[in-house]
């Protein structure tokens, strides 16, 4: 496949759009923002892309030193894709894009997500005001993935991995987390349609108020003008 003609610009942010401009390259980047994935990770948490597209991006990513490809270690030695630190810089500007995007008027609620992106949005638009002193552990597991959560002194942090003895454990697909926390699903409707939760109710009513959504932008009207 050809690639994208460069913008021929000056300007680190024309250089910018050359190298992660293509579609799905920063989404492949923030599928990576975790950790390593191997290639069926990535098709999996990318159900839109076809495998010749995804081949494609992550070679370029891979030529442009984003990402590298490296080998795991026995017992397992799969193929992995991860960023490289500059590569992991870019995680500040996917979450100041999804922070400006929340605000589009034309966002349309509800649509798929990846673990991935969840846990990226929750260090998005995690409130630490909302948090006060709330001090709290939650195992949240999504398609299998474990993620261990920690709420104290107003800071968020998100790892991979399993959570001992969290206060909240919940286990299902992301979708029905999203639901929870930016849609308007009540934790009766994502148990019934299959999300496992255990633990303190309380502490579960209150994370899932910890990620306000920005007001939407107002939408411009046309003047017409004689």
């Amino acid at each position: 496949m050809a690639r994208k003609k460069p913008y021929d610009d000056g300007c680190a942010t024309a250089h910018a759009l050359d190298l992660i401009g293509e579609r799905w390259a920063l989404l492949i980047v923030r599928e990576l923002v975790p950790g390593p994935k191997r290639f069926s990770d990535l098709r999996a948490a990318l159900p839109g892309i076809s495998t010749n597209i995804l081949t494609n991006r992550l070679s370029d990513l891979e030529t442009t030193h984003i990402l590298i490809r490296r080998q795991l270690p026995p017992p397992a030695p799969a193929w992995v894709y991860e960023l490289t630190p500059w590569g992991l810089a870019l995680e500040p500007l996917i979450q100041e894009l999804g922070r400006w995007a929340a605000r589009s008027p034309g966002l349309i609620a509800g649509k798929p997500m990846s673990p991935a992106s969840i846990m990226l949005s929750f260090r998005t638009m995690f409130d630490p005001e909302r948090a006060g002193s709330m001090q709290a552990s939650l195992s949240l597991v999504m398609n299998g993935l474990a993620h261990r959560i920690r709420i104290e002194a107003g800071e968020l942090s998100i790892e991979l991995g399993k959570a001992i003895d969290p206060d909240v454990h919940m286990d299902g697909d992301p979708n029905l987390v999203a639901g929870i926390v930016y849609g308007e699903m009540s934790l009766d409707e994502a148990r019934a349609a299959g999300l496992t939760i255990t633990g303190e109710e309380a502490v579960l009513h209150k994370f899932v108020t910890l990620f306000p959504l920005p007001p939407t932008a107002p939408e411009t009207c046309s003047v017409t003008r004689d």
